[in-house]
């Protein structure tokens, strides 16, 4: 699973750069064989795979690129020439002509793209329950969610059928799943100014191979850490495993010469309603017949006055000055998930309303980073007797390689 030893990616590339085709197809052999349900991926395609491994192998090698052979996933939300594209539901399904900008900078890198990993319907929720699909089983949970909305790429990389998928994260959808699932996600430092939540990402096995596919070094020097196990957004407790796991990594980095110690919340409800007001108004552009919980927030999304969705803007552009201000601390250390994932289906069989509550008792800690625009990771922590806990690094003031730097201190 995803906690055993790895070499490093950069290694793994190379070894297996001089027959692309053979690994390409090994792993279209192993995602096959697998169930849709099973394996995280809504479309595969081996003619394509193949080709785009064909064509690697007769790169010269001085003009190869950085990723060379990097077999990547890329989550339903982005368009890929080729692939279909579906949005989270087969009702939206389409044939995009063109690849995203920031999938054909990955392509111009070196990756081969076997195929699009399931998410959530627009990647909307923290559980990953397509409309028409089959909900994405956890690997490491069986019958539980896998979270979302980057749910199939962490499935996918649990089970090893990828190193490095693509995700992406608007409210904790890349470090939610990763915590699920065991497995390392990132959401990268990105622009959040004018109510802007969305980072591109990746789920991985190690943070080594994440700071390799971002191409980042990652940096050890003592950080100030600040610990934070109360809920910072919604009415939820945290479970007591997930209280103690965090306290474990703050005594571990505390011994490694970090300065840790407590704090408090920052604000009280606000900053969360502008958070989930500037949700509900960026739902009013999802065009088309939607589930109950999208035609909730479009709804709405449309109630709100204009001076109330300038004033939610307002106030999600401030959270990064007022954490500054309460916090003097570098990095913030947290749990990821207040528990461990609920069962598929569970959120889904709620009302709108108790469904998005819901939902944030569950990872009330997430989008916090989303408003600050902060570099945030979700890392598993062996725990004794059952699968791992996931506690999640938020940069405060910390750099990007910093961050990963105390993160691969937790895990490598």
């Amino acid at each position: 699973m995803a906690n055993s030893p790895l070499a490093p990616l950069a290694d793994r590339l190379r070894a297996v750069s001089g027959d692309l085709t053979r690994t390409v197809e090994k792993r279209l052999s192993d995602i096959t064989e697998r169930s849709a349900s099973t394996h995280g991926f809504v479309s595969v395609d081996p003619e394509l795979a193949l080709r785009r491994a064909r064509f690697l192998d007769s790169v010269p090698t001085d003009q190869r690129g950085r990723l060379h052979g990097l077999v990547l996933p890329i989550k339903d939300l982005m368009t890929v020439a080729g692939f279909p594209c579906s949005y989270g539901s087969v009702t939206r399904t389409e044939m995009p002509p063109e690849t995203d900008l920031w999938a054909a900078q990955l392509l111009k890198a070196g990756i081969i793209i076997p195929g699009k990993t399931q998410t959530s319907e627009m990647g909307m929720t923290a559980y990953c329950e397509p409309v028409g699909m089959p909900a994405v089983a956890n690997p490491l949970w069986p019958g539980r969610t896998p979270g979302g909305s980057s749910g199939g790429a962490a499935a996918a990389v649990a089970l090893g059928l990828a190193d490095v998928a693509h995700a992406s994260d608007g409210g904790g959808s890349i470090r939610v799943p990763a915590a699920a699932t065991g497995t390392v996600g990132v959401k990268p430092p990105h622009d959040s100014s004018g109510g802007s939540p969305t980072a591109q990402g990746f789920i991985t096995r190690s943070v080594a191979d994440a700071a390799f596919v971002f191409g980042v070094s990652p940096v050890r020097r003592s950080l100030r850490i600040g610990v934070l196990v109360e809920p910072l957004h919604g009415d939820g407790a945290v479970s007591p495993v997930m209280v103690s796991t965090v306290c474990t990594v703050a005594d571990r980095l505390s011994d490694l010469g970090h300065r840790v110690h407590e704090v408090s919340r920052p604000y009280g409800e606000r900053p969360f309603a502008a958070f989930a007001d500037v949700l509900a108004s960026r739902s009013i552009h999802i065009p088309g017949p939607a589930s109950d919980i999208i035609e909730w927030l479009r709804e709405r999304g449309s109630a709100l006055s204009e001076s109330r969705r300038a004033e939610a803007v307002a106030d999600f552009d401030a959270v990064l000055q007022t954490i500054l201000s309460a916090w003097d601390i570098d990095v913030l250390l947290s749990p990821t998930l207040a528990h461990d994932p609920p069962e598929i289906g569970h959120f889904s069989r709620l009302e709108p309303p108790e469904n998005f509550a819901e939902q944030t008792r569950w990872t009330p800690w997430a989008t916090l980073f989303n408003m600050t625009g902060g570099a945030a990771v979700n890392v598993p922590v062996a725990v004794a007797g059952r699968p791992p806990v996931g506690v999640q690094l938020g940069s405060v003031r910390a750099s990007f390689g910093e961050l990963l730097g105390v993160a691969s201190q937790v895990h490598p």
